[in-house]
């Protein structure tokens, strides 16, 4: 580029853009006061020139990192269990990558432990934003984050204690929707495998489900906690098989437990779908690939990750959006679920 040092090359890209170079500073740190229009040129003149300021420079300077943290609080027992993620950071990356942000993923064992992750960064002003996920409980995560001063979003809520803005799942109409399909095909002791339930999610389909089976006057309505791992499925299956008059239908929380069911429904000699329906609340490409195709809750998860980001850089931008509802989920049909067995 002819030019050293960071001053001269402002100097080159405000020369390029025909603007001044505090216009292109501020262009390039994020800082309001400019137009999209300036923003935007500058951010193509940089691409050209193929220059990144160095991070510590933005630190020193007071300019934005530019990078959104996300913490995933998972074992080794959990971890395949997070396709799921994978679709929500693809959807975020995808808004995030057009505002020049990057994505910063950290995995932690406990809540407290991602607390001490959001200190680190925020003292080392690693992040700019973050995306919660997986609220609990008595979590202190939204709590820990409004004490740092560090925006937030919730993917998936809301908050109940309103602290931390969300793009949320309806969780609840989620699940009215698959107990609705059951019911229609004439089942009346139906069992749902669910994740761990200090979950907030996790608790809300399952108020729903109790709910539903409430309504529908069903003659069984089981409920059987998992750590979301294939071994604790299994058992829970097991278990639920071992009642007198068992299920002749199994909701799972996603595919994970879903191809568990599966296959110790049938090292019991048990058919599906003949002798039990099962039914996915998370739809993936195993979902299709197993024999037979499992009937599974189908939503735009890569779009709900970038509803989530765009959320989040409002917050940054000095927005201040309201909770956003995603659209309920879309039940597909497969060949898991046929009428109930007389």
């Amino acid at each position: 580029m002819g030019t050293t040092g960071k001053r001269p090359i402002l100097r080159d890209i405000a020369a390029r853009v025909g603007v001044s170079e505090t216009a292109a500073s501020f262009a390039l740190n994020g800082r309001p006061g400019i137009s999209d229009e300036t923003r935007r040129r500058v951010l193509e003149v940089v691409e050209e020139m193929g220059w990144r300021p160095s991070y510590a420079a933005r630190v020193l300077s007071g300019a934005r990192s530019r990078t959104i943290g996300m913490v995933l609080t998972r074992t080794a027992a959990t971890a395949d269990s997070d396709l799921f993620f994978m679709r929500l950071m693809t959807g975020m990356q995808s808004v995030l990558r057009r505002a020049q942000y990057g994505l910063l993923i950290q995995v932690a064992e406990t809540p407290e432990e991602e607390v001490e992750v959001y200190r680190t960064w925020q003292a080392e002003r690693r992040v700019d934003g973050v995306v919660l996920v997986d609220l609990r409980a008595d979590d202190p995560r939204p709590r820990a984050v409004v004490d740092l001063d560090l925006p937030a979003v919730l993917a998936g809520g809301p908050d109940p204690d309103a602290l931390v803005p969300s793009v949320s799942i309806d969780d609840t109409a989620a699940m009215t929707l698959v107990l609705d399909h059951v019911r229609e095909l004439g089942h009346r002791r139906v069992a749902y495998v669910c994740g761990p339930q200090d979950l907030l999610h996790v608790q809300r389909r399952v108020e729903a489900f109790d709910e539903a089976v409430r309504h529908h006057r069903l003659q069984q309505g089981s409920v059987l906690g998992t750590d979301f791992t294939s071994r604790s499925a299994a058992a829970a299956t097991r278990a639920v098989l071992d009642d007198p008059a068992p299920p002749t239908a199994i909701i799972c929380d996603n595919e994970v437990l879903a191809v568990s069911v599966v296959a110790t429904l049938r090292a019991l000699g048990r058919s599906i779908p003949g002798d039990v329906a099962v039914i996915s609340c998370e739809d993936t490409p195993v979902c299709t690939a197993m024999q037979p195709a499992l009937t599974a809750l189908h939503r735009d998860t890569p779009g709900f990750g970038a509803d989530v980001a765009a959320h989040l850089l409002g917050r940054l931008d000095g927005e201040a959006p309201a909770d956003s509802q995603e659209q309920t989920p879309e039940l597909v049909v497969r060949g898991s679920t046929v009428p109930a067995p007389a």
